[in-house]
């Protein structure tokens, strides 16, 4: 019976074995005449050297995609042990404006020039304001950079939080326990998070809180430290409640908060906390302001057209209440 040691190198051994060797038990699957064994960093597998060679080449190429796009879910393995001839997805255009991969192996990439100021900012600052109108990647980048961050193990959890504010109704009014009532307000943060982390990671994750997706209230009285924070929809935060909330930042903490300074769900005499802070801040140089516009939409080609729009009547109806 021949035998080969093979040594992963690089590599986090759990990323390939899997939590309770989930992934190994699929990768013998496909090798039912080998006898492998995983301990450690090392992979031994006993048999055919014709069928030892052949999983050794597919190993090659299950560690080179986990090197690529940062992540190896159970779906990517079959269809990478399935398929004889498959190869990785050639990545297009400048690299250097790649953030992570997605879970289809889609690099995520800062698209406009102020979501590559986003990320040129994150390397610098540990606090960072986003703001500008819907559709301009404001939150999926941050949330990308807070990914990238946990991957590359520069942080040990990502904390996401919004303000339970919201235009016309009410949360009591809604039916089921806070949890069910909070999550609508959230959902969006679980959709980009799991464009980049796939659902059974995304899922230990929350159970072990890695990751943390909570409203504003629920971050009072806490330190946050070693995190990736993102403060998102911040235009609807009082000035007591952003002050709280920049306050918590711990040690290893990067900061970012987003939010649109034209779609404030305050009531009419509450002031948004986000446009008192960046004039309070605006003087600190260890604090960074970027500020998004119609420029960097990148949803569907008439989202700019109707922010735009709306930009006009805006200051037609000011300029009407200015000179009645």
């Amino acid at each position: 019976m021949f035998e080969k040691e093979i040594e992963l190198e690089g590599v986090n051994p759990i990323e390939i074995f899997g939590i309770n060797n989930a992934k190994l038990e699929l990768i013998r699957s496909f090798f039912p005449k080998l006898k492998i064994i995983g301990r450690g960093n090392l992979i031994k597998a006993y048999g055919d050297p014709k069928e030892i060679e052949r999983f050794t080449s597919k190993l090659d190429t299950l560690v080179d995609h986990y090197r690529t796009f940062q992540q190896l879910g159970e779906d990517f393995i079959h269809t990478i042990l399935m398929d004889e001839n498959y190869q990785p997805v050639p990545v297009e255009g400048n690299t250097d404006d790649i953030i992570v991969f997605s879970n289809t192996g889609n690099p995520v990439k800062a698209r406009t020039p102020n979501q590559r100021k986003l990320v040129k900012e994150s390397q610098k600052k540990d606090l960072i304001f986003a703001i500008g109108p819907a559709g301009t990647g404001k939150t999926y980048t941050a949330i990308a950079l807070a990914v990238k961050a946990l991957k590359n193990r520069e942080i040990r959890r990502i904390i996401i939080s919004r303000p339970a504010v919201e235009a016309g109704e009410r949360l009591g009014f809604l039916p089921g326990d806070l949890k069910e009532k909070i999550d609508p307000y959230l959902q969006p943060l679980y959709d980009a998070l799991l464009d980049m982390i796939p659902p059974k990671k995304m899922e230990e994750f929350l159970k072990d809180g890695t990751i943390q997706i909570a409203p504003l209230a629920f971050m009072r009285g806490r330190t946050l430290s070693n995190a990736y924070v993102i403060l998102d929809e911040a235009q609807n935060t009082t000035e007591n409640q952003l002050k709280m909330f920049l306050t918590r930042m711990g040690l290893n903490t990067k900061f970012i908060v987003t939010g649109d300074i034209t779609q404030i769900d305050l009531p009419d005499k509450v002031k948004s906390g986000l446009i008192q802070a960046m004039n309070i801040l605006k003087d600190i140089n260890e604090i960074s302001i970027v500020k998004f516009n119609k420029k960097d939409i990148v949803r569907h080609k008439l989202v700019r057209d109707i922010v735009e729009a709306y930009d006009q009547f805006h200051k037609k109806d000011h300029k009407s209440n200015a000179n009645p």
